[in-house]
């Protein structure tokens, strides 16, 4: 056992509140936004028919889900004899008495720490189980996966050894489908699978085993309830990040920040202190929709984020567009522009904390 290996996976959702917005519609190709209580005619049509077209995702997304060849919970006839695969090989005896020792041991003079919050979050737990079965489930099949099942080394070569093929890259953002057959397996990591890919998936005679965390499924169906009350998602993570393509991918407008500074960049453009539109544009270039306008898409936003960054910088953000959006429109109208769920996964925050302590 590598308790290492073990002990290094964290997960984080952001932490908020909820604001209730004023009801108002964007369409997807100008971000033009109207006021649904003003609109009239055929611009009450289109309205309607942009929340429609808003919302097919995530109905689509359901119906891949419906489908006799997609499973989210695993296989009870190998469960047995996964459950004792895993706790060979993540169960550590140094640990065991570490815990018995409040966490502290000292050999020949040197004395070792454990952070009393460590390892596998449940979500991860839940993701290789169901990974480990779907494998011995289907011991004839070629079995794929899209991505890493997790960050953790030995995790992805524990599923090397089981034959598990890993899809390969081939340029930014692609990957290469075509070795996935009819009749094989694929499964979805925790960090889970963009709209395409799922829908691609759905169309192939193949099955598919989603592994992907409950905690990343709560971000999509946020950022859903954006687009439908006509918000753009400004997502804290990283724009390349497995998880973070797979959220932007289920958004029509979205911008996505990694930290304090590039948030402080979008509350100044707000607030008209920032970056003239060209500068900003070309800064957040990859981090956008197709079609990005601040000047319109900025007016009104909701906050989602990647799970494994940081907690309190994700609330931090949060607390600040809250406050830009009251010194833009003032605090009584604060919450037609600006909105937060709360999509909390402590996970990453307790064993980053229990590090510090």
């Amino acid at each position: 056992m590598k308790v290492s290996s073990a002990a290094l996976f964290l997960t984080l959702v952001s932490n908020a509140s909820a604001f209730a917005p004023n009801t108002f519609v964007r369409t997807p190709s100008t971000g033009r936004n109207f006021n649904v209580e003003m609109a009239a005619g055929s611009e009450a049509q289109t309205a309607e028919e942009n929340e429609v077209t808003r919302v097919s995702k995530k109905s689509q997304r359901l119906g891949f889900m419906k489908s006799d060849q997609f499973y989210r919970n695993g296989f009870k006839e190998v469960r047995k004899d996964v459950e004792g695969l895993m706790e060979g090989q993540f169960k550590s005896t140094l640990v065991d008495e570490l815990k018995e020792k409040e966490f502290v041991i000292e050999r020949d003079g040197v004395k070792v720490h454990l952070a009393s919050d460590f390892g596998f979050c449940w979500g991860v737990e839940r993701s290789i189980a169901l990974a480990y079965e779907a494998v011995k489930h289907f011991p004839d099949r070629k079995v794929h996966i899209t991505n890493e099942l997790i960050h953790n080394p030995e995790v992805n070569d524990n599923l090397d050894d089981m034959n598990v093929n890993f899809i390969e890259k081939i340029g930014e953002g692609k990957k290469d489908f075509s070795v996935v057959g009819n009749k094989d397996v694929v499964i979805l990591p925790a960090f889970g699978a963009s709209f395409e890919e799922m829908k691609l998936f759905n169309d192939k005679d193949v099955e598919v085993v989603d592994t992907t965390c409950p905690w990343v499924s709560k971000v999509w169906n946020t950022v859903d309830t954006h687009q439908k009350k006509g918000l753009t998602s400004v997502i804290h993570g990283k724009y390349g990040h497995e998880e973070t393509v797979a959220t932007v991918s289920f958004c029509e407008d979205y911008i996505c920040v990694k930290n304090m500074d590039e948030a402080k960049m979008v509350s100044d453009y707000i607030l008209n202190k920032g970056e003239d539109k060209e500068v900003f544009l070309k800064y957040f270039k990859n981090a956008v929709s197709e079609g990005f306008d601040p000047d319109t898409m900025l007016k009104n936003v909701g906050l989602a984020n990647q799970t494994t960054m940081y907690k309190k910088e994700t609330r931090a953000i949060g607390q600040m567009l809250q406050k830009t959006m009251m010194e833009k429109y003032g605090p009584v109208e604060v919450g037609k522009h600006y909105m937060e769920f709360d999509t909390i996964c402590d996970a990453t925050q307790e064993r980053q904390d229990a590090v510090h302590e």
